[in-house]
């Protein structure tokens, strides 16, 4: 195997297992910049050694086993083992320099995962740096390509990462997974986190593409994960099941040219139906476990009404409506708001949505928020008031810092002068 297939090697597997190892190691020293450090480490020596002796028969639990060992020698150097460090320097000493074999990850890997999570999205720090963390540690992305995903500058993406490090250090966030009612507030923390990565990759808030499907590939990965670690928490399988259905729509997002194409012009025959059963699947398990259904179940199953209707024209807009109305119920916004006035217009005519938007035009929070204006502008276009219309949508292309639905938007706008025109000339 050439040098170059191996380190290309070297980084698929490193994907793959460095969120565990980083999580054994945190388990051990209690530090999640320390054991990203020894993770590190381990893997230097992987990438010197690999391309000569070749990958291991089981390489996540030799890259374990290198990184311990080092852990082990920083606990020396700290005086920190005590006891504990006799008891696990004799079992670490009583293997083989080969014998890298499962059993080199000590406890349980989806405890030591958990934990993890519940670190990188604690409430201590921001919602940004808690998702640039969660990505660096649990997705195993580099400074690069977060700093790419977002369209933000590399040395801020560090910054971000580095002080949030220390803030868990400062606050001394133990390393554990919190009990009873905290572990209830605590997941919707981690669930943020993961419902705010998939958003930003599912639909791009600046830059010139629409969509990153990098991100939501991390989002889904850490909710796959999540589920099997809380499997009898409603709420995670309800985003997994969103997560899933909107995922099947990526080759149908963007034309070939890198264009948007909104849900109701896109072709379902192309939508990922294996993504659509497992999302399908994944809110039976959340509608199975009962009790009311939480935000994210709300909003996968408007998902799947998308997802079960082969045309847009079979779309179950009334029930899509009326699970806007329980959405607004136990997770009331403007934002929800908004989307109840779309299905609304879908459902029973545009006058409907209309009297809705024009009641949130006050709202502070939907002020510089680009749809409000371009749901306006729709129902307006549906009415027949061009003009307006044609006001709204060159509003929302002001507002929207991303290039791709800024040419969307004046798209629209031109589409309303058009048909002043044509008004015009009957």
């Amino acid at each position: 195997m050439k040098p170059s297939s191996t380190h290309r090697t070297i980084d698929a597997i490193w994907r793959i297992e460095s969120a565990k190892i980083i999580a054994g190691l945190a388990r051990m020293v209690r530090d999640v910049g320390v054991a990203e450090d020894l993770a590190q480490d381990a893997l230097v020596v992987a990438l010197e050694k690999w391309p000569e002796t070749g990958i291991p028969d089981n390489p996540g639990a030799w890259l374990m086993t290198t990184a311990k060992r080092r852990a082990l020698d920083w606990l020396r150097r700290k005086q920190l083992l005590g006891r504990k460090y006799e008891e696990l320097g004799r079992e670490m000493e009583s293997r083989h320099e080969d014998d890298f074999d499962a059993a080199a990850i000590d406890g349980d890997v989806s405890d030591d995962l958990l934990r993890l999570i519940f670190t990188t999205c604690h409430p201590v720090l921001s919602s940004e740096a808690r998702v640039a963390l969660t990505l660096r540690l649990l997705g195993g992305l580099t400074t690069v390509e977060i700093a790419h995903a977002f369209f933000i500058p590399e040395p801020t993406v560090a910054q971000r990462i580095v002080r949030a490090k220390r803030t868990l250090a400062a606050a001394r966030v133990p390393f554990e997974v919190p009990q009873g009612t905290e572990l209830k507030a605590r997941l919707q923390s981690v669930y943020e986190v993961i419902y705010l990565m998939f958003n930003e990759g599912y639909s791009a808030t600046s830059g010139e593409n629409w969509i990153r499907p990098v991100l939501c590939k991390e989002a889904l990965r850490l909710g796959r994960i999540l589920a099997e670690i809380v499997p009898g928490e409603s709420e995670i399988h309800g985003l997994v099941a969103l997560m899933e259905i909107q995922s099947s729509r990526f080759k149908t997002r963007v034309s070939p040219t890198g264009e948007p194409i909104l849900l109701m012009d896109q072709n379902r025959a192309l939508w990922d139906h294996l993504l659509i059963r497992r999302g399908l699947a994944a809110l039976q398990r959340a509608e199975r476990i009962g009790g009311m259904l939480g935000p994210y179940a709300l909003q996968a199953s408007i998902a799947a009404c998308h997802a079960r209707a082969r045309t847009p024209e079979e779309t179950d807009w009334v029930r899509i409506s009326a699970l806007y109305e329980a959405l607004s119920q136990v997770a009331p916004s403007p934002v929800v708001e908004l989307n109840r006035a779309v299905s609304l217009a879908m459902a029973f005519g545009p006058e409907v949505g209309l009297e809705i938007v024009d009641a949130l035009a006050s709202e502070p929070s939907l002020k510089g928020y680009h749809l409000l204006p371009s749901v306006r502008g729709d129902f307006l276009f549906k009415l027949g008031r061009f003009k307006e219309a044609c006001e709204e949508f060159k509003h929302a292309a002001s507002l929207t810092h991303n290039a791709r639905e800024q040419a969307l938007l004046l798209g629209r706008a031109s589409d309303c002068i058009a048909a002043t025109e044509e008004e015009g000339r009957l």
